[in-house]
């Protein structure tokens, strides 16, 4: 969509584009523990996928690296990209388009950043109550997690 836009000194009209914003999202397996989630201390409210915005010049996989380390204080090993999501609804505050990344994490997950609490669920107890789209991201996810830990299982 382009949304026209006058300078205040010349009064050039110029075309200003308003696109998608990028994010990331990490599905984050803990080794016999189960995914890591965190719950947000920001609206919307409920428990989600750690992620956020790409930053400018910041690459998908960095971002995705970046963000697991702020909100769960994790190192994590992407272990490839799951799939991309782009329901202009999937936030209500603005349009984004969401790369998710699946990762190995180590280290002692705890909330940081943005993060209200952090858990560790298994798939069959997942939180009720799941921000964004995030509950049909992981449900899209479980379908094929153990095609998934194997990969994982054959990096270490």
């Amino acid at each position: 969509m382009r949304v026209a836009e006058v300078c205040p000194q010349c009064s050039y009209r110029s075309r200003r584009y308003r696109n998608p914003i990028p994010t990331v999202d990490i599905i984050i397996e803990l080794p016999d523990q189960g995914l890591v989630l965190i719950e947000r201390g920001r609206p919307p409210w409920g428990w989600a996928l750690p992620g956020g915005f790409v930053e400018y010049g910041e690459s998908l996989e960095d971002a995705a690296r970046r963000e697991a380390r702020e909100e769960t204080g994790l190192e994590v090993e992407l272990i490839g990209q799951f799939h991309t999501y782009s329901d202009p609804d999937r936030d209500p505050r603005q349009h984004t388009i969401t790369t998710v990344y699946v990762a190995f994490g180590r280290g002692v997950p705890q909330a940081a950043d943005d993060a209200r609490a952090l858990a560790v669920f298994t798939p069959e107890n997942l939180p009720e109550v799941l921000a964004f789209d995030h509950a049909r991201i992981l449900a899209d996810y479980l379908k094929v997690r153990r095609d998934w830990l194997a990969k994982i299982k054959e990096s270490y």
